[in-house]
């Protein structure tokens, strides 16, 4: 009885040891997040704008953008928003290809759009901010020029602007362009870039989404942001000490000027899928970089105190994203050691099943969430829908992402900040190099050895 009391005591802390981490750390957030943006999609007020339209400025930083400049300027003109308010301004950041010719040919096409052209030669956070001192709108709009806008989009925002007077800065959704994904002849990099819409859906529509309603949003997103001009103004503008200004200006807005930030969850922009894993692999590491740079700059005495953690949201996701991620390593690896430890097949291969369950059933609430906020876009929402098997590739998907920012920690400390970093392939060249180099001079240590003893 004693045995049996004893083995099923030592099953029942097994249980909670292994499942504790991901439950605590995903399953509880995903349920808690489910129910508050369910709530919120049934109390939504869509006010009705009335007044005229203010005169704003959209700015399009360019780097090499001749294949996808005229398409994204293109949805600029014909959005919904009245033409006649739009001042455009594109701003080159050192572009070695065919952009302008691109930007002329388009002034020739969209005569009735306004349009500027600006050059930088300091990196993107100075073309950044150069645009906004020759900015003339009341409200500045951030549009990256590899995507193209909903044509809703800008509209929606504003009309959320001029009916919040405490409303400063907001971010937009980003997606994943539906045409380009399905028309990728690749195989195994369609499925990646069908789990990467369904990241960002999740990302937007659930994460952030959740986070706007408890004034937790970490970042604006570079790609598609808004901003009072009387408000972006009153910063220290964009960094250039950074590969992530867009989150170097959230902190500032945040901690500066203490302002709230908002997701404008009926503003959609769609970007480019990403090209392949190691275009995928050097922007997560760039993401996971700029996160801790900025951290640093923000709250490094912050980090020394544990109030810190409990008295400020972007402390706990620092926390979150970074210290938590070595306890997790560590459980990731101390699965396979349970097989050497006399741990039953079953035990182990049933607890990493139902940890993925709990993973599978955390996608399945998002996945919800994020169709009742896409009704409103009747196309997106079916092709959502049509991919719904994703979900049980997303803990798999995630995974991934994980180890490649946990790589992008690594790197931060020990590889000087630039914004050009080594992809997949290169670092796994130097991987191998490394290897072989090690595996040589053991080798000789053992030739050496050798060559001792029978002497």
């Amino acid at each position: 009885m004693s045995i049996l009391l004893s083995k099923s005591l030592r099953e029942i802390v097994f249980w909670m040891a292994w499942i504790i981490i991901p439950f605590i750390m995903e399953i509880l957030p995903a349920v808690f997040g489910f129910i508050i943006l369910y709530k919120k999609n049934f109390s939504v007020n869509k006010k009705n704008f009335v007044g005229t339209f203010p005169e704003i400025t959209i700015i399009v930083p360019v780097y090499n953008s001749e294949h996808t400049l005229e398409e994204c300027i293109e949805s600029l003109y014909y959005c919904s928003y009245p033409t006649k308010l739009i001042d455009l301004i594109i701003v080159n950041n050192m572009s070695q290809d065919n952009s302008f010719q691109v930007f002329a040919q388009c002034q020739k096409e969209f005569e009735d759009l306004s349009m500027r052209y600006m050059n930088s030669k300091q990196g993107k956070s100075k073309a950044l901010n150069a645009a906004l001192f020759n900015s003339s709108g009341k409200y500045i709009i951030h549009v990256d020029s590899d995507g193209i806008i909903h044509k809703d989009a800008i509209k929606n925002m504003i009309v959320r602007f001029e009916n919040n007077a405490n409303i400063h800065c907001m971010t937009g959704v980003v997606l994943s362009n539906i045409r380009a994904i399905e028309n990728t002849k690749e195989v195994f990099l369609k499925h990646i870039r069908r789990c990467e819409f369904f990241e960002y859906a999740q990302a937007f529509l659930a994460g952030r989404n959740f986070q706007s309603e408890l004034d937790s949003i970490y970042t604006l997103s570079g790609a598609f942001s808004a901003f009072r001009k009387s408000t972006i103004l009153k910063t220290q503008l964009y960094n250039s000490k950074t590969v992530c200004e867009d989150t170097h200006i959230t902190f500032q807005i945040r901690k500066l000027l203490k302002q709230k930030v908002y997701l404008s969850y009926n503003s959609i922009f769609f970007v480019d899928p990403i090209d392949n894993l190691n275009k995928l692999y050097t922007q997560r590491q760039r993401w996971q970089r700029g996160e801790i740079e900025v951290s640093h700059m923000f709250f490094k005495d912050k980090m020394k105190s544990s109030l810190g953690f409990f008295g400020n949201f972007m402390v706990r996701v620092l926390m979150y994203d970074h210290t938590f991620a070595f306890p997790r390593m560590i459980w990731y690896f101390a699965i396979i050691f349970l097989f050497f430890i006399n741990y039953p097949i079953y035990l182990v291969g049933g607890s990493m099943v139902i940890i993925y369950a709990l993973y599978v059933m955390s996608a399945f609430l998002f996945y919800l969430n994020v169709k009742c906020y896409l009704k409103e876009y009747k196309n997106i929402r079916k092709y959502y829908k049509s991919k719904k098997i994703y979900i049980f590739l997303m803990p798999i998907y995630n995974f991934c992402i994980f180890w490649i920012r946990f790589a992008g920690m690594i790197n931060s400390i020990k590889i000087k900040s630039r914004w050009r970093t080594l992809n997949l392939s290169e670092e796994l060249d130097a991987f191998l190099k490394v290897v072989n180099s090690d595996f040589r001079l053991v080798c000789k240590k053992i030739e050496k050895i050798r060559h001792l003893v029978n002497d």
